[in-house]
């Protein structure tokens, strides 16, 4: 490989649906995937096939889907998993089994109860059975941040001369400093004799703050590969952020002198999509994705940028696919005009999903005179996410008032018959959800532990997006609903994961 080029290996729906909360249907892995497969990473993580049938079936839609990817899957050392990763892989264009094993002394005593001896053995069977399927294998050291170097190197060597392409040395807890971290690479990189035969890469937590800045110098001391997520999502604190790794490797290159194949113009629409899927927000203050990434109030500032924006700027807002030029959209807009954005946008629907947004879309356009980008991109999430869902919201009637007790009539169709509730409450939204649990039983068992508001746009007329996290049998889900009325947005971010709930299977987590 160009030894001046850094493969990005994307695992957001991977580790970083193991976010709590954070988990996505099959339907929502794919919808990500394929824009993945538009930002142009090399690789995607698809999931940990033998960790439950949801999850393999998962792995084997996006490994059968995208073409322009490689696509891995996740597996212990174990002949079951690897042999059911690869069952899932098997139709990809370039799949890749990604296997691992603990080498730190914490972990191969507490978790494996296994001595280093084991642990060499168990990985080297592991690469040679992977190798039996493909040549496109990686090897990972879970904890490598805390293992013994002697050891690492050994092991390393092992691997290579096993048949791993791809030697993963992960920071799993986030526990190292960027300094230590690179020196660790270093090390491998001079010491392992075969080291030559195989891409290293890096794969860093954010324990601490530091997943970027470990993979940076990582990559200074050596790494080819970095694993990461969009908007950092992950479990705990989260995975190295792959806006900000990419972003970090094109603003400096006089510093880091390697290139990506990242098309970082779908920056902003990668991010926005994982968001409203997963409904973990974008804090507005976060490099390169947030809303205030790119805003200047400071007078100081402000006049710096008007004489020239390099005075404050590192790079272009457009550079990431913050375009300043939006068409605006309207109630005279006809559909060719909005089909077209939506191409221009990324989006193919289909016929259905079409007439649904363009639907909403003059809905909307009569309530708010300008529609923007970020206003047809919430349309769109809400023509193809909700498909063929059990429950469908008709109407809703909600009689308020500052002296009043709130009260809400609620029709639904539940598997395609009518049915109606009516409660009170405290507030508007609690009524029309009091109502629906009348409907829906699952809906009274389940626990509410998020509801989260946030606007589309900016303006008294922007839409609102309301997210909320349902918890049922140990089962979690989120949410979401968009529309012009707040209590509208809530009530469709209820009903939305109440099917969840309905099509979602329970799952095994783990952690690289």
């Amino acid at each position: 490989m160009d030894n001046n080029r850094v493969i990005i290996f994307d695992t957001t729906l991977r580790d970083g649906e193991q976010s709590p909360g954070a988990s996505m249907n099959m339907e929502e892995k794919l919808r990500i995937a394929k824009q993945l497969e538009r930002l142009r990473v090399d690789v995607i993580e698809a999931g940990f096939p033998i960790s439950s049938p949801g999850d393999f079936q998962g792995v084997k839609l996006v490994a059968d889907t995208i073409r322009d990817c490689s696509v891995a899957g996740l597996c212990r050392a174990k002949r079951g998993d690897i042999d059911r990763a690869w069952e899932a892989l098997r139709g990809a264009a370039d799949p890749r089994i990604h296997t691992f094993i603990a080498t730190s002394p914490i972990h191969m005593k507490h978790k494996l109860d296994m001595n280093p001896d084991q642990v060499l053995e168990a990985a080297v069977a592991a690469v040679r059975h992977a190798r039996s399927h493909t040549t496109n294998v990686e090897w990972s050291a879970e904890d490598a941040g805390r293992s013994e170097l002697d050891f690492l190197c050994r092991i390393v060597a092992a691997v290579i001369d096993a048949g791993a392409a791809t030697i993963n040395i992960p920071d799993t807890v986030g526990y190292t400093l960027p300094h230590e971290f690179g020196a660790r690479i270093h090390t491998l990189m001079e010491r392992v004799p075969n080291i030559h035969k195989a891409v290293i890469s890096v794969h860093c937590h954010n324990d601490l703050g530091l997943a970027v800045a470990n993979s940076l110098a990582a990559v200074a001391n050596g790494a080819r590969q970095v694993e990461c997520t969009i908007n950092g999502l992950g479990e705990r604190a989260g995975n190295a952020a792959l806006e900000e790794v990419v972003m970090a490797l094109r603003t400096r290159r006089d510093i880091l002198p390697v290139t990506t194949g990242v098309e970082t113009t779908e920056i902003m629409r990668t991010s926005r999509l994982v968001s409203t899927i997963t409904g973990f927000p974008v804090q507005p203050n976060k490099a390169i994705v947030g809303a205030n990434a790119f805003a200047h109030e400071s007078g100081i500032h402000q006049d710096g940028m008007l004489k020239n924006a390099c005075t404050y700027e590192i790079m272009t807002p457009e550079s990431v696919g913050l375009n300043t030029n939006r068409m605006v959209l309207g109630k005279l807009s006809g559909r060719h005009a909005f089909k077209e954005r939506l191409s221009q946008l990324g989006h193919d629907l289909t016929p259905e999903q079409l007439d649904q947004a363009f639907q909403r879309f003059k809905e909307l356009a009569d309530k708010k005179r300008e529609l923007i980008d970020e206003d047809l991109e919430a349309l769109v999430d809400e023509a193809v996410v909700r498909q063929d869902y059990r429950y469908v919201l008709e109407r809703f009637h909600v009689a308020s008032g500052s002296a009043d007790i709130p009260m809400a009539a609620v029709e639904m169709k539940i598997d395609g018959e009518l049915h109606k509730g009516a409660s009170w409450a405290q507030g508007s939204v609690e009524s029309v959800f009091n109502a629906v649990k009348q409907i829906v039983p699952e809906a009274s068992q389940a626990t509410l532990t998020l509801y989260q508001v946030s606007a589309v746009t900016g303006g008294i007329d922007s839409q609102a997006e309301v997210t909320v996290r349902l918890e049922l049998d140990g089962r979690r889900v989120q949410g979401q609903g968009i529309d012009y009325d707040v209590i509208a947005a809530s009530a469709k971010a209820f009903v939305n994961g109440l099917n969840k709930l309905a099509r979602r299977n329970g799952r095994d987590k783990t952690a690289v």
